[in-house]
């Protein structure tokens, strides 16, 4: 593919959907770049995806090489391991071009604010209780920030919910009702040069142990220490999901309507990869429970596309390759502006 960008180097830290940025970088004709932890560096060399890697002895130390890398006409595409090691406001510093939107981290990270941007954008939602004396249902408590469930928790009542709670001083969280449906993982794209909404796919998240404790009989269970059967929701893997068909206009309305109100809260509002987290109950009413505006790892087992990126592009187009192609047509129309920060 003869393309505009062969004098760009697309990277992004050795982590999360780092292998599926790159490659489809490589696709789109971008030079690109792997930066490593120490130790990490054999998975990106041994599936080819990165043109170089540098190796650094922490993430924080993107902000030391950062002048270089701008030299070097870097593009940084972040990913949820690269806001969680960073933080939003030392990714609000890099002055190296970066694809999306800084400011609408903030608004992901807070779930205050995001529960405000995803309702006025007409989204249904769990309750939220203010204080935990007020819990009179089930909840899941989950603390702010990208960490993949890293310590959410069941609770029954506000006295179960202190119990636990004890393990996690000084973490900020909020206590949400738990919905009990089917939980689906909507992957989006927005595009600022098209202005168009795109359904690239779906997912379930396979977590720890809450996935396996349902395996164990509840006798067994019954014999085993609290702490062994205690839900936990730390995210391990990602199985592929298609949805009923008749779910599709009002996935894609929610995304539209997300971007819509993303526009009066954050500069130029939400744009490229973006996931809204859900649960659909037996009633097929869909709660969204959290947004993560960037690239999720539920894209990965889309390597070579979903079978909707399919329906719309007729060639392999995971989301990785999405961000590049966007760049691409960014660079080829000169509006490389829109799409970088």
């Amino acid at each position: 593919m003869v393309t505009h960008s062969s004098k760009w180097t697309i990277a992004t830290l050795g982590s999360h959907s780092a292998l599926q940025i790159l490659k489809g970088a490589q696709d789109e004709g971008f030079k690109t770049l792997a930066i490593c932890k120490k130790g990490t560096e054999k998975v990106y060399k041994q599936f080819g995806v990165a043109d170089k890697i540098i190796t650094v002895n922490d993430y924080m130390d993107l902000l030391k090489i950062q002048d270089k890398l701008i030299k070097d006409n870097v593009i940084i595409i972040p990913h949820a391991s690269f806001i969680a090691y960073m933080g939003p406001s030392n990714v609000e510093k890099l002055k190296i071009p970066y694809f999306g939107t800084k400011k609408i981290l903030e608004h992901e990270s807070d779930r205050n604010k995001e529960k405000k941007w995803l309702e006025g954008a007409g989204c249904v939602m769990p309750l939220i209780f203010d204080k935990p004396e007020d819990i009179d249902r089930p909840v899941i408590v989950k603390f702010h920030g990208a960490g993949g469930g890293k310590g959410y928790f069941l609770a029954r009542d506000t006295a179960d919910f202190k119990v636990k709670i004890k393990r996690h001083s000084g973490k900020k969280y909020t206590i949400q009702e738990y919905i009990l449906g089917v939980h689906m993982y909507a992957h989006y794209f927005h595009s600022p040069l098209t202005g168009e909404t795109e359904i690239l796919g779906f997912d379930k998240r396979y977590e720890s142990n809450v996935d396996s404790i349902g395996r164990i009989s509840a006798r067994d269970q019954m014999a085993l220490p609290e702490e062994k059967v205690d839900p936990s929701y730390v995210i391990v893997g990602n199985i592929p999901v298609v949805v009923r068909e008749s779910y599709l206009p009002r996935f894609l309305e929610m995304g539209e309507d997300v971007v819509t109100v993303s526009k009066k809260i954050a500069g130029r509002g939400l744009y490229g990869p973006f996931c809204l987290e859900c649960v659909i109950t037996p009633e097929g009413e869909i709660y969204v429970f959290e947004i993560s505006a960037r690239i999720v790892a539920g894209t990965n087992p889309y390597i070579h596309g979903s079978p909707y990126s399919w329906l719309r592009y007729d060639e392999p187009m995971s989301t990785g390759r999405r961000i590049a192609r966007e760049i691409n047509n960014a660079l080829k129309d000169d509006k490389l502006k829109e799409v970088l920060e």
